[in-house]
C-alpha cells in the first residue's frame, strides 16, 4: 500500500481537478499559439516580440507555465506511485522530478519576465 508521505495530504479529487483545469489552460494556450502562427503568415521577430511584450500575453504564458508544472507533477506523481513500489526509490525519483519541474518553472519565468 502506498503511504501519504509523498502526496502531501491531497485527495484524488484535487489531483483530478488540477489535471483537468491545467489541461484546459494548456489546450487554450496551444490553440492560441497555433492560431496566431496560422493567421500571421509573415511572422517576424518584431511581431513575435511585440506579442510577448504585452502584459496579457505574459500573464497567459505564466499561467500556461504554472499549469504545465502542476499537470506534470500530478501526472508524474501518479506514475511513480503506481510503478515504483520501494518507498526510498520512489521518494528519490519524486524529489528529482520536483527539482526539475521547479528549475524549468523558474527558468521559464526568467525568460518570460527577464530583461
Amino acid at each position: 500500500m502506498v503511504t501519504n508521505i509523498t502526496n502531501l495530504g491531497r485527495s484524488g479529487l484535487s489531483d483530478w481537478l488540477v489535471q483537468r483545469a491545467s489541461a484546459i489552460v494548456l489546450a487554450l494556450y496551444t490553440l492560441f499559439i497555433v492560431g496566431y502562427l496560422l493567421f500571421c503568415p509573415g511572422l517576424d521577430y518584431a511581431t513575435w516580440s511585440g506579442l510577448f511584450a504585452q502584459t496579457w500575453m505574459r500573464i497567459f504564458s505564466l499561467l500556461a507555465f504554472v499549469s504545465l508544472s502542476a499537470h506534470a507533477w500530478v501526472g508524474l506523481w501518479t506514475v511513480t506511485t503506481d510503478y515504483i513500489k520501494p518507498t526510498g526509490i520512489r521518494v528519490a525519483a519524486q524529489s528529482i522530478i520536483i527539482l526539475a519541474i521547479f528549475v524549468f518553472l523558474v527558468w521559464g519565468i526568467q525568460v518570460l519576465w527577464g530583461a
